[in-house]
């Protein structure tokens, strides 16, 4: 493809883009396929040949759109959104034309420049204090395993990297029953073993019990284990519970602990100042993370991971080969050494893109409009006579079940839920996830793709109710 065709062939595609953007209520949010029909459609072999993009482009409509489940549809209430934006997508093509190789500062010195700028305005805007210093990692999964590898060596004079864990002793890592599955994955990874792992209980706002963690650390020192790290969480993935972090801040400094901060999604929300309060306390703790790829409007993937003690961090991660010394190492940050991947794409030119064509306004804007659709989607339910809330609503997801005024088992309402939802997904006009509270099938209604507003509310909310009483009827 030379310089001219390929010119032409990117205006079609960014015609098919523009009118994907404008199209994408018209299909269904969910994709209706079942397992195996996409592969079905791909030839077993490759081409022998050259291909024309066009045709390449009639099976990107034929063959890849059907098997889409749309996440950018302003009717996809499930899981949290993974959000896009129109001048997040543009800087992505801009990287995607560089092509940038950004693990060290020689072999992009503006990615790395731009990437510290990125995590101070992220900072600023978020609220935490100057003494953290952030870095851009892949996602939140990630970012907790660097979190708990940093705390482990910190904790073991960085001897566990040099010699393995031979004669330490075992070490703990607390968070609360509603943690998320990375914690788990992070423990295993880091070889400190899931029954290591504490698993505090939660109050009935579903947020970890400050006391119950203590007695927790108290009966391991009583045991010979070692407390390593506490993982408080700024909006659970279930119900967005938030854990009270200045108390558990407070237990952390008392008994020496690591204390990480997940707020991977949530986090955003502390771009609107009044939010703050919610995470009183933060100040104290010695990492903490948050997506901007889920409700900052900036596509996948981009995690901002911020830390105190960045020597730790860089001790634990750094490994310079004599094929990647520079002359510049001493004064620069080479951020291969800030994490777990030498390769890293340049993502903080997204960030510079949303945040300067949004404006922090912009963002709180959007971010408080989510928050006050939310806020009435569960009034409704509140005044609703067969539909009840499962848990609070401190931001913008809700969470609530159907329950007909006939008295039915917690097993027969689940299974009835289960079907709503089911029903509701199949009907590719709105798409939502579930969990389970307190044993009950919950429905999650998350409101914060970044094209939604309220007459998508409006109308899920109605069809969620005349679906739910046809199948009760």
């Amino acid at each position: 493809m030379d310089i001219k065709e390929f010119e032409s062939e990117a205006a079609k595609v960014i015609s098919w883009m523009s009118s994907y953007f404008e199209n994408i209520e018209n299909f269904p949010v969910k994709s209706p396929v079942k397992p195996g029909e996409i592969k079905a459609k791909i030839p077993t072999s490759p081409p022998q040949q050259p291909e024309k993009l066009d045709g390449i482009m009639k099976d990107v409509d034929n063959q890849i759109l059907p098997g889409i489940t749309h996440w950018q549809s302003p009717n996809f209430f499930a899981y949290f959104p993974g959000n896009k934006s129109k001048p997040s997508v543009l800087a992505e093509m801009i990287t995607a034309a560089i092509g940038a190789q950004c693990m060290s500062w020689i072999t992009s010195p503006a990615a790395t420049e731009l990437e510290e700028s990125m995590m101070e305005w992220l900072r600023e805007m978020i609220g935490l204090p100057e003494d953290f210093t952030g870095v851009i990692q892949d996602t939140a999964s990630t970012a907790t395993l660097c979190a708990i590898l940093t705390a482990r060596e910190k904790a073991s004079n960085f001897k566990i990297n040099e010699e393995g864990f031979y004669g330490q002793k075992k070490l703990i890592v607390y968070s609360s029953e509603q943690v998320h599955s990375s914690i788990d994955k992070a423990v295993r990874i880091a070889g400190i073993g899931s029954k290591n792992l504490r698993k505090i209980a939660v109050d009935d706002k579903f947020a970890m019990i400050p006391s119950a963690l203590e007695e927790a650390i108290l009966k391991d020192i009583e045991n010979g284990h070692q407390p390593l790290c506490i993982v408080s969480a700024f909006g659970t993935t279930s119900s967005t519970a938030i854990d009270p972090i200045e108390e558990i801040s407070n237990i952390a400094q008392k008994y020496q602990i690591w204390h990480h901060v997940d707020a991977a999604y949530a986090g955003t929300a502390l771009i609107c100042p009044e939010y703050r309060t919610l995470i009183k306390g933060v100040e104290m703790a010695d990492s903490f993370v948050f997506n901007p790829h889920k409700w900052m409007f900036t596509n996948f993937d981009c995690t901002a991971y911020f830390v105190k003690d960045t020597n730790a961090l860089i001790n634990t991660f750094s490994m310079t080969p004599e094929y990647l010394r520079t002359r510049e190492d001493t004064v620069v940050n080479n951020y291969r050494d800030w994490g777990i991947q030498l390769g890293r794409r340049f993502r903080a030119l997204k960030l510079w893109f949303v945040i300067r064509n949004f404006g922090v306004q912009g963002i709180q804007q959007k971010l408080r409009g989510h928050m006050e659709m939310a806020t009435w989607l569960k009034q409704q339910i509140e005044a609703s006579e067969d539909f009840s809330l499962l848990a609070p609503v401190p931001l913008n997801l809700v969470c609530f079940h159907y329950h007909p005024e006939k008295p039915l088992s917690k097993e027969t309402l689940n299974k009835l839920n289960e079907k709503l939802m089911q029903t509701l997904n199949d009907s590719g006009k709105l798409f939502m996830s579930h969990t389970k509270l307190n044993g009950y099938f919950t429905l999650r209604m998350v409101i914060g793709n970044t094209d939604v507003d309220e007459r998508h509310v409006r109308e899920a909310w109605d069809l969620i109710q005349k679906t739910a009483r046809t199948l009760s009827a």
